[in-house]
């Protein structure tokens, strides 16, 4: 029996993906932004009344926290990238990042849909003028960050395959989080905005707290997709996609049959792979690592070779 790692040499661990830095300055921005524009909007909304605009300030006080959860991930990931004491790397913790983002958006969302039936229980005189400029303001700042992160997850995709990494199936799950908070806090200042003006010039004051219950709901959903696909990633859950491309490529030549595969993501778009297989004497474990080049989502390939009828 031969077991063969990558390149048969002592390597590094280092899965950050290839956008890493500038991924990481651009979260770091968009914190400085959502925190200037928090502390304006809960004060706006306590002098004001308005119950949209202030459930949109604290929402942006709860972001402002994720996002920075976001940040520090990327500087942990970066300092801690070649420590012995992370058996495959710190590529994981961006989505433990996003875990926890998700987790606070959906706190937020429990809290503002809470708050807001208890506005249309019992309506309050709201400054609607004020109000909807405050808003205005924190939509632009909110199109603005949008921007800045989507620009940085998009780019960050055409940067890997540069590179000839072939990351196509992964993302950055701590971007992505950080992406989605913005666009949270844009769509409450869209409905915080659309319920004072017709509060104002409609006299449907019931509308504040009625958008900030839909902005809830769909905030809600936004944080189940984001904690469903950070956790998968967490708990080590198989890419049947590279997974399958293995044992294809493995079983194909009919001398050599898989035992025990596993296929896990451990960074942004790179999987480790582990290969167990029984063959003939035709192949070996350098044979099947050959075999598996084309799949370029594996960074960390083991394999173990066993010839059958071997004991």
């Amino acid at each position: 029996m031969s077991l063969d790692h990558a390149h048969g040499h002592t390597h590094e661990h280092v899965f950050l993906g290839a956008a890493h830095e500038e991924n990481a300055k651009r979260t770091l921005w968009v914190v400085m932004l959502t925190v200037v524009m928090m502390v304006a909007e809960i004060a706006a909304g306590a002098l004001t009344g308005s119950m949209a605009l202030l459930a949109d300030g604290f929402h942006m006080a709860t972001h402002a926290g994720a996002l920075g959860i976001a940040a520090a991930a990327y500087a942990y990931a970066r300092r801690h990238a070649s420590s012995p004491r992370f058996s495959f790397g710190t590529g994981k913790v961006g989505d433990l990042g996003g875990f926890a983002s998700a987790l606070i958006l959906a706190l937020v969302s429990l809290g503002i849909g809470i708050e807001s039936i208890m506005r249309l229980l019992q309506p309050t005189e709201v400054q609607f003028g004020t109000a909807t400029l405050i808003a205005v303001v924190g939509l632009v700042v909110n199109i603005v960050s949008a921007l800045l992160l989507g620009h940085g997850h998009s780019h960050g995709h055409d940067h890997e395959h540069e590179h000839g990494h072939g990351h196509g199936h992964g993302h950055d799950n701590n971007l992505r989080s950080a992406y989605v908070h913005v666009l949270a806090d844009a769509l409450t200042s869209v409905l915080a905005i659309a319920a004072l003006l017709a509060g104002r010039y409609l006299g449907w004051v019931w509308l504040d707290p009625a958008m900030g219950i839909v902005g809830a709901i769909v905030i809600a959903r936004w944080a189940w997709s984001l904690m469903g696909v950070t956790a998968g990633v967490l708990l080590d859950q198989t890419d049947v996609h590279v997974a399958a491309e293995i044992r294809e490529l493995v079983e194909q030549a009919g001398d050599a049959t898989i035992t025990d595969l596993h296929v896990w993501q451990v960074g942004p778009g790179v999987h480790a792979a582990i290969v167990s297989v029984v063959g003939h004497a035709t192949a070996d474990a350098d044979s099947i690592r050959e075999r598996l080049k084309p799949v370029h989502e594996v960074s960390h390939l083991t394999v173990e070779f066993r010839t059958l009828g071997a004991a």
